[in-house]
């Protein structure tokens, strides 16, 4: 169990560009994992997490990447994870396998689009966190302003731990408000910490800083309370165990800085984690038990205990399938065998390996918060590994709905097959990847979380599986939608010869508002058995499968409630397909009736350009039927921020850089789907149905 305490498992994440990897690669420098540091944008070879050529071409990160490090007494499984939305399922994994987790900001931008797409993920598993400022040393640092940014946007209790000693230019390193010490680094890379006295001209302003932060803490303990009202000196080793607990607790987010880019604040980031954030036996993890109707059971962290883990990623490599997996209780033993909750195979373990990201070192079992990967064993993302004796399965990865698609078309019959066997394993890789076929047209369509994701997937499948591809343009997701609500009676009547098929089916069709839990509700209000039990489900999956393709365009259709309220069976004709067809034609008429209109994805755009670019950038989103949500001033640079259709952001990337001279940024992510206006709504439903209409290619 002592081992199992001094086990950390933590991910790195951020908006894009906040310093994540570079973070990653002095951690693996300092803790002796690596020799030498690499960066992220120069041509030496790239960060040791990025090691997939198009991570290393790109300067970002596409693949989260696990490793394991070694720090002090203890022993740390880091993820270092993408940035970009379009990769935000690899963050979403992550996290759910996490026990802690370190969330970089940057000094300069402070809370930014895709850091609230973090902290709602972070809020979704319950993670506990330490804030890290990152870029300490740009022009226009301010730790107080993040800080506050992170308290009004996220909602989050911050309490700085430390102090800096300058900021842009002037930052030389940080006060540890816990000691009382100023802390620098020195050395060619920065790895001599020199602890000594905080400068003159820094203690009236440490002073205050500890104070603040020893107020803000005694809310969360009875015995610190004591000793600041009787005005005592607090000893290091309380105040060292309230931050732990209310961290533990997400009460709190204590809050570091530094800059990894120039060596500075690294090393006490690490301190941090090993003495702030939980280890496995510090979190509590409920599985559900199918021998016992499903009820919700406590994990314990005992190597003793029968198998339970969790298989959060895959990757299909030219030796097999490669799955990662997170132990949560029990041992996993190279040689043995396991069952898989989900499908209920047993799976034999035969090669176990730890990770540290491309290269990988052989095992022989694994325990409690370990990290690990097998090798050749057949299992999806989110299966449940258990052990004898119990029938336990975890809870899922949470996946978002793609928002954008495009046609792929292969040039010969030999690429033909390349392309279907990329795609087959692009898929089983990335749950937010789907690939369909359009059944008029005949072309393989993809869709994905945005045109970054879509781009990097057929460029491997042209370097990894050489498929010489043609792409069509893009598509955005459309959905349809009711805007009032239509009933139905429906009765499905068909006399054959022999047993025909009878069904009756009456109710309503009522739009849910943009609050509902999710696209689609039924209720089943059948009194007096008017139709039989066993045929409601059938009339269910009907209702399902008309919504899979609307009548106005051919799109997904989505925000219904089916309320079934009456009917009537035949004793002899009556079935579950009748029933099923019944619900079905009952959809498409009721909707016909409702109304219906086209939804479409719009995205939050956050711009970050010089100021005097301000004008130009906001006309242009303007001109992108764009809504300006807020514009912010810092220093000689503006950050607008807008909800944009995304039918209208194809190419901004270029467009963006031409108007600010290739000094402005921009980030994007999927925010809600709005209602398109009528006159383009139009449009696209009548360019739908001339593509509906072209002939289908042999």
């Amino acid at each position: 169990m002592e081992k199992i305490s001094r086990i950390r498992n933590i991910g790195i994440s951020a908006h894009i560009d906040s310093g994540k990897t570079t973070l990653s690669e002095r951690i693996l420098f300092y803790a002796g994992r690596i020799h030498r540091m690499q960066e992220v944008h120069t041509g030496q070879g790239g960060a040791t997490m990025d090691f997939m050529e198009l991570e290393r071409e790109r300067g970002i990160t596409i693949a989260s990447a696990a490793t394991q490090v070694a720090w002090k007494d203890k022993s740390i499984n880091l993820i270092d994870t993408p940035g970009h939305v379009d990769f935000t399922v690899e963050v979403e994994r992550s996290l759910r396998v996490l026990d802690g987790a370190i969330m970089v900001l940057c000094a300069v931008g402070g809370v930014q689009s895709q850091s609230i797409t973090v902290d709602q993920q972070m809020k979704r598993y319950r993670v506990p966190r330490i804030a890290f400022v990152n870029k300490m040393d740009r022009t226009g640092a301010d730790p107080d302003r993040v800080r506050q940014d992170m308290t009004q946007k996220l909602g989050l209790n911050v309490v700085p731990i430390q102090l800096p000693m300058g900021c842009g230019d002037t930052f030389k390193g940080v006060i540890d408000l816990i000691t009382m010490e100023a802390i620098v680094f020195e050395g060619k890379d920065g790895e001599k910490v020199v602890r000594g006295p905080i400068p003159d001209a820094c203690l009236q302003a440490a002073g205050k800083a500890r104070q603040a932060m020893l107020e803000a803490l005694s809310m969360y303990n009875d015995r610190l309370i004591e000793v600041l009202l009787e005005d005592r000196p607090v000893e290091e080793s309380l105040i060292r165990r309230v931050i732990r607990e209310a961290t533990i607790n997400r009460d709190i987010v204590p809050m570091v800085m530094g800059s990894a880019f120039k060596n500075k604040g690294v090393q006490p980031l690490m301190d941090a984690v090993c003495d702030f954030l939980p280890s496995p036996m510090d979190r509590s993890y409920f599985a559900r038990d199918h021998d016992n109707a499903g009820t919700e059971t406590p994990l314990a962290s005992d190597p003793d205990a029968p198998l339970v883990g969790m298989v959060f990623k895959i990757a299909d490599e030219s030796f097999g399938q490669l799955s990662y997996v997170r132990v949560y209780q029990g041992r996993i033993v190279k040689g043995r065998q396991y069952r898989n909750a989900r499908t209920n195979r047993m799976l034999r373990m035969g090669r176990i390996v730890r990770m540290h990201a491309n290269d990988r070192a052989d095992i022989t079992d694994a325990g409690p918060g370990d990290i690990i990967a097998l090798l050749a064993v057949e299992c999806a993302s989110g299966d449940t590994i258990c052990g004898e004796g119990i029938n336990y399965s975890l809870e899922s990865i949470f996946v978002a709905d793609p928002v954008i698609s495009l046609s792929i078309t292969p040039a010969t019959s030999a690429d033909q097959e390349h392309m279907a066997k990329a795609l087959s394993r692009f898929m089983k890789e990335d749950p937010t990847f789907r690939v369909s076929t359009d059944p008029e047209t005949g072309e393989t369509v993809i869709a994905g979380m945005g045109e970054l994701h879509l781009d990097i997937y057929v460029e491997r499948m042209r370097r990894e599986f050489k498929a010489s591809v043609t792409v069509g343009a893009p598509n955005v997701s459309y959905r349809e939608s009711p805007t009032v609500e239509s009933e139905f009676n429906y009765r499905h009547k068909k006399q054959t010869g022999g047993s025909g098929q009878y069904a009756h089916v009456i109710g309503r069709l009522i739009p849910l508002g943009p609050d509902a839990d999710g696209p689609y509700e039924f209720e089943d209000n059948i009194t007096s058995g008017r139709i039989p039990s066993e045929y409601i489900p059938a009339v269910n999956k009907g209702f399902q499968a008309a919504m899979k393709k609307g009548p106005l365009a051919g799109y997904e259709i989505v925000g219904c409630k089916m309320c079934l309220d009456d009917g009537s069976f035949h004793a002899v004709d009556s079935s579950e397909m009748a029933f099923r067809i019944a619900g079905r034609d009952a959809f498409i008429e009721a909707f016909k009736r409702s109304r219906p209109c086209l939804q479409e994805p719009i995205m939050t755009v956050e711009v970050e350009t010089p100021t005097e670019f301000q004008g130009p950038i906001v006309g242009d989103l303007n001109s992108r039927r764009g809504i300006i949500m807020q514009t912010t001033a810092r220093d000689t640079y503006t950050v607008i921020r807008a909800e944009v259709p995304l039918a209208n952001m194809f190419g901004y990337a270029t467009v963006v850089r031409g108007l600010s001279r290739g000094m402005a940024t921009f980030s994007m992510e999927m925010c809600r789907y709005a209602q398109v206006p009528t006159r383009l709504a139009e449009e696209i439903v009548n360019r739908r149905r001339e593509k509906n209409q072209q002939p289908v290619r042999k």
